[in-house]
């Protein structure tokens, strides 16, 4: 069996360990006050804390609002400012994580974006085949370098937005794409760290 996945195993059985044996103490050492009412109580709380937590894990993309997806895009300093919809939203993997989602944007929000990417330094026109901005590029950096790396570029289908930054040792790089398709008013923004 691959370390990695008995590591995380052990890793969860002990807060499920840890998780369940605080909730006992919350019950079993008022109770040994003569405080039982409270311990209830305690238990009460903790365990709507823990059910809420793991709820909030279950259901990360039914949680996900068009608020959350604007806040990630204006990080690169992409700005809705008319409404739009939100298509799709999927999160997957704990070591390669992936996190992806799609809008539906108005015109103009289109036409501002796309023009943005175009107006770019280092814009590149009609590349055959998308770019991965990653190739070539530190992994890591140390803690001072905030190196940052972008990529502007349009594809047949799609005008692009690439952002990369290294991190320290023990942490992924950053890496962020954000797309424009050409055919429709579609934005789709991923995030992969892996």
């Amino acid at each position: 069996m691959d370390s990695f996945l008995i590591f995380w195993i052990l890793i969860i059985l002990l807060i499920i360990g840890l998780t369940i044996g605080l909730i006992y103490l919350g019950y079993w050492i008022p109770k040994r006050f003569g405080k039982r009412k409270l311990g209830k109580w305690i238990v009460g709380i903790l365990s709507i804390a823990v059910l809420t937590f793991i709820l909030s894990v279950v259901f990360e993309d039914e949680l996900f609002f068009k608020s959350d997806a604007k806040e990630l895009i204006a990080e690169h300093n992409i700005e809705l400012k008319d409404n739009f919809e939100l298509n799709s939203n999927e999160f997957t993997g704990i070591k390669d994580f992936y996190h992806r989602f799609e809008l539906t944007i108005s015109e103009s929000d289109n036409l501002r974006i796309t023009n943005k990417i175009i107006n770019a330094e280092n814009y590149q026109h009609l590349v055959d085949k998308p770019i991965d901005i990653r190739v070539d590029k530190p992994r890591y950096s140390d803690s001072n370098n905030d190196e940052e790396f972008t990529a502007n570029y349009q594809t047949e289908r799609e005008y692009i937005y690439e952002y990369y930054k290294p991190n320290e040792r023990g942490y992924t790089p950053t890496y962020h794409r954000i797309s424009i398709l050409k055919a429709e008013n579609i934005l789709i923004y991923e995030n992969i760290s892996d």
